[in-house]
């Protein structure tokens, strides 16, 4: 078996502006090309540059809708392994900082989407809500759906086909510790996303619980929600 070319991904996440526009898809949304630049701090025909190297490598897809382009990644995939890059990665140095960028941090490390499922603090919480209610087992390595985990998840309309790995454990990148990935973690965040208890803010991945969310969550899940100033 020919071992993976690594070399050949860092090398085109190794560009700043490339790095920032893929973590700026890491949510699983899909952006123009003049928003993606702007993240990045670069002009279009350069951003346009660059987003043609991450089609080429596989790491973004492009989708048409009328005359307009939106990029997004190319698959949950990628999303993890940028989101695995981010833990060990140091922050930027200070210079880089914009306007807002502190309060932006916050709201990402409260709550967010990781690709398609909730990331941050909200999603630490929910993974430990989700093993304290015995929903979900963890060995340390992986999660498991318990039989009680199965029976609520279709109480909430979640059908979930049991495969080897219908939750998984994703490290992230904020707090350090995992959240609910795989069909479970993206189940679960369709419902908190369609039922309003979570709702995106605009022009980020961030997500924000609403006052009913709360209540629903504690309701739910016995997860008590507060978020950190």
């Amino acid at each position: 078996m020919t071992e993976p070319n690594i070399a050949f991904v860092a090398n085109l996440l190794a560009d700043p502006s490339r790095a920032a526009m893929c973590l700026s898809l890491a949510g699983g949304e899909a952006r123009p090309a003049g928003e993606l630049a702007a993240r990045a701090g670069i002009s279009a025909q350069t951003a346009s540059n660059h987003l043609a190297k991450l089609i080429a490598g596989r790491l973004l897809r492009v989708e048409r809708q009328g005359r307009w382009r939106y990029y997004r990644l190319a698959g949950a995939d990628v999303g993890h392994a940028v989101e695995a890059l981010a833990v060990v990665a140091p922050p930027l140095p200070q210079a880089l900082a914009v306007d807002g960028m502190a309060a932006a941090a916050r709201r990402l490390k409260n709550a967010r989407t990781c690709y398609s499922h909730l990331a941050g603090r909200l999603g630490v919480a929910l993974a430990d809500a989700l093993i304290a209610e015995r929903w979900l087992e963890d060995d340390g390595r992986c999660y498991r759906l318990t039989p009680a985990g199965t029976r609520s998840l279709c109480a909430l309309g979640i059908d979930v086909v049991v495969r080897d790995a219908p939750a998984r454990r994703c490290l992230d990148w904020t707090e350090r510790r995992p959240h609910v990935a795989g069909p479970v973690g993206t189940a679960l965040a369709k419902v908190a996303l369609d039922r309003g208890w979570v709702r995106r803010l605009r022009g980020t991945r961030a997500v924000a619980v609403t006052p009913p969310g709360r209540m629903e969550l504690k309701k739910v899940f016995n997860l008590r929600w507060e978020e950190k100033p």
